[in-house]
Parts: C-alpha cells; sequence; structure tokens
C-alpha cells in the first residue's frame, strides 16, 4: 500500500494514546509536554542503548514499553542527567529496560546513572491510565465516528 509505514505494536500504542484528549491529559499530569520526545523500548533491551536514545534528546524523554505480561503500554519520566543531583552508581552493564521499569514501578522514583552518564537523572513511574479494554473500546468507537 503506497504511502504506508511500517510501526511497530508500541509505535501504535503511543499513536492512539497521544491521539486521544484522556492520553495527553494523563500524561500532562505526569511532565509530558507538547513535542516531548518519547523513547520506544522492548522490555529485553540492554538500558544502557535505551538511555543512549534518551542521551540524543537533550531533554527530559518518556520512555515507552509495553507490558508483555499485561500488554498494558508503561511509561517512566527521564530527566536529563543533573550536575546538581548526588552521583550514585552507574546500573549494571546487564539491566534490561524491563528490570529498570520494575524497579521504577516499585520505587515511584528513581536516581539512577548509566555508565557513560557523568551525573545522575531521576526516573519516575507514570501509572497506567486505562486497562487495555478501554483503550480498545476508545479505538472502536473512533473508528465508528470517520
Amino acid at each position: 500500500m503506497p504511502g504506508r509505514m511500517v510501526r511497530s505494536k508500541i509505535a501504535e500504542l503511543v499513536a492512539e494514546l497521544l491521539g486521544s484528549r484522556e492520553g495527553l491529559d494523563h500524561l500532562s499530569e505526569y511532565g509530558w509536554v507538547q513535542g516531548m520526545p518519547v523513547v520506544m523500548a522492548t522490555p529485553n533491551e540492554p538500558l544502557d542503548d535505551v538511555m543512549g536514545l534518551v542521551s540524543i534528546h537533550g531533554r527530559a524523554v518518556l520512555v515507552a514499553m509495553e507490558d508483555v505480561e499485561t500488554e498494558d503500554l508503561r511509561f517512566v519520566h527521564v530527566s536529563m542527567p543533573c550536575p546538581f543531583l548526588h552521583v550514585v552508581a552507574a546500573t549494571s552493564s546487564g539491566t534490561t529496560t524491563g528490570s529498570f521499569f520494575d524497579r521504577v514501578k516499585h520505587e515511584s522514583m528513581v536516581t539512577f546513572r548509566v555508565q557513560y552518564w557523568k551525573h545522575s537523572a531521576v526516573a519516575n513511574a507514570v501509572p497506567i491510565s486505562a486497562p487495555r479494554s478501554v483503550a480498545k473500546q476508545t479505538a472502536y468507537l473512533q473508528h465508528l465516528r470517520v
């Protein structure tokens, strides 16, 4: 199909959420602002690689990941490394994005550093806005309106 882009499932979920007023309102309550980059990751991806993508943007970002068990779209808001924060030990090189998301979800807010950052950054969990079934119903209703 001409002009059709191939997109991952997570990209579709992020686009769906960012395309809804409710989604934008929810994300803005946790630090998202118009134009903020969203880095998409998979649970098995090395955290160092994902934070490398975060670094490219030079500003705070949302990192998005689909929960393998629940199929919920999860977000973590990540600040830029900051010289005013206490420098913490770097995460181990084997840390995955999934395990980092679990840690942030459990602790709510985490000061962390990856091996190539001189300074620490802060990550905070963004609560899941709605169950997948509600998101699917919303998408279906929007489809009917077309």
